[in-house]
């Protein structure tokens, strides 16, 4: 059975953008399933409870056909990121948050040295093998148009302002100066790499 999957962030007892998870997850679930569910939409606030002293935790919700089948809670640790190895797929698809990650793990084992990838299609930037992508031109942030995923984050980001779409090539690289990586756990500003690491 295919199923799908929401990482949902846990500061001081409340879960990051929940709103958006919930979006997300209805919207896949009308796309892959239909409108069989005994509600209309799934309300995570109804099943996302964490604890009031839970801090820097991960809530990893997973569903499918029958709705929500299993929600846990664990610590994250953020793994670093110095250096992107852009590595090009035509044909690969991640629109919807699967836990089906093989054409993914596929890509990240042509890494080489470098600490991830940053996944080229039809000869646009798109997302690294775990994140979103911003490049800093000097004034403006601008984020890939078409993403692999639509992340949480980025779509908070976008709504706030922050960033701004934009159809980057890997020629353009070289008219920005800074990169940040940025998802559902790894917040805005917490990875940053100069775009001269991106090989």
């Amino acid at each position: 059975m295919c199923l799908f999957i929401e990482t949902i962030r846990i500061e001081k007892g409340k879960a990051v953008n929940l709103s958006y998870h919930e979006q997300r997850l209805n919207a896949t679930y009308r796309h892959i399933f239909g409108n069989i569910l005994p509600a209309k939409e799934i309300c995570l606030a109804n099943h996302v409870c964490p604890a009031p002293d839970m801090d820097n935790m991960k809530c990893r919700v997973i569903y499918g056909r029958n709705g929500i089948t299993e929600i846990t809670y664990t610590p994250y640790i953020i793994r670093p990121i110095r250096s992107l190895r852009m590595v090009y797929d035509d044909d690969i698809e991640y629109a919807y948050k699967s836990t089906d990650r093989t054409s993914l793990n596929r890509l990240f084992a042509r890494r080489g040295q470098q600490d991830d990838i940053l996944i080229i299609r039809h000869g646009l930037l798109t997302d690294t093998s775990i994140a979103n992508i911003a490049l800093f031109d000097g004034a403006h942030w601008h984020t890939p148009c078409h993403p692999l995923l639509q992340g949480t984050c980025r779509a908070s980001l976008i709504d706030l302002g922050v960033l701004h779409e934009a159809d980057i090539t890997p020629d353009m690289l070289s008219r920005f100066s800074r990169a940040r990586l940025f998802n559902a756990m790894t917040g805005w500003g917490t990875v940053e790499l100069d775009t001269k690491d991106i090989l």
